[in-house]
């Protein structure tokens, strides 16, 4: 008997990189199916929501989107948002978007709200959104350029233009939080359902 109890394998509404990594270490099958959604569109319809909520708006917006297709399917909806006070960052468009909020962000401290939703057909099985803290370093204009280049198209990949599980982690003085949160998938809340429900080896 192996750990995944289900007939099909979990669908993952997203193209992170990063999640599929998370779900496929942790032992999960996966199969992907990007949800096509406008992201932005969302995000000013929910602008007077928590940051918390906006993520969790976004990543029911992706399940649905997914979970309407395949029908009797589990399907993961996951986002993360990034806010430093009451501003709200998005993936930086290009590499000069990218050193403007690596600026805005030097030396202080900021928000990661990370939002999952589990989704079979309309329905919503399970939800859960998580915030981890994080304190950049003053680093210098010339680390920065250094950084920029080093890291190169990545930037643009991520919210915040960094990712922690590479280059990024040099920017940082303090982190706060639950690995997997930072990565963009609360994944240990999904293992702990997907196990109540059977669907994962107790």
């Amino acid at each position: 008997m192996g750990l995944w109890l289900a007939e099909r394998p979990l669908v993952l509404a997203s193209r992170s990189a990063s999640r599929c990594a998370l779900l496929q270490g942790a032992g999960l099958p996966l199969e992907i199916l990007p949800a096509d959604i406008d992201e932005r569109a969302l995000e000013a319809q929910a602008a007077v929501r928590t940051p918390g909520e906006v993520a969790g708006v976004l990543a029911r917006a992706k399940a649905s989107a997914v979970a309407g297709k395949l029908p009797g399917r589990l399907v993961v909806g996951a986002d993360q948002t990034l806010a430093l006070g009451n501003a709200l960052f998005a993936k930086p468009a290009d590499l000069a978007a990218a050193r403007d909020q690596l600026r805005r962000l030097r030396g202080r401290t900021h928000d990661l709200h990370s939002a999952l939703v589990l989704m079979r057909e309309e329905a919503v099985l399970f939800e859960h959104c998580a915030t981890a803290r994080l304190t950049m370093r003053e680093f210098s204009d010339g680390f920065l350029e250094a950084y920029l280049q080093a890291a190169g198209p990545a930037v643009m990949a991520s919210v915040g233009g960094y990712q922690m599980e590479g280059l990024g982690i040099q920017l940082f003085e303090r982190v706060e939080g639950d690995h997997f949160t930072i990565l963009g998938l609360p994944l240990l809340p999904l293992l702990r359902f997907l196990r109540r429900e059977g669907c994962l080896a107790a």
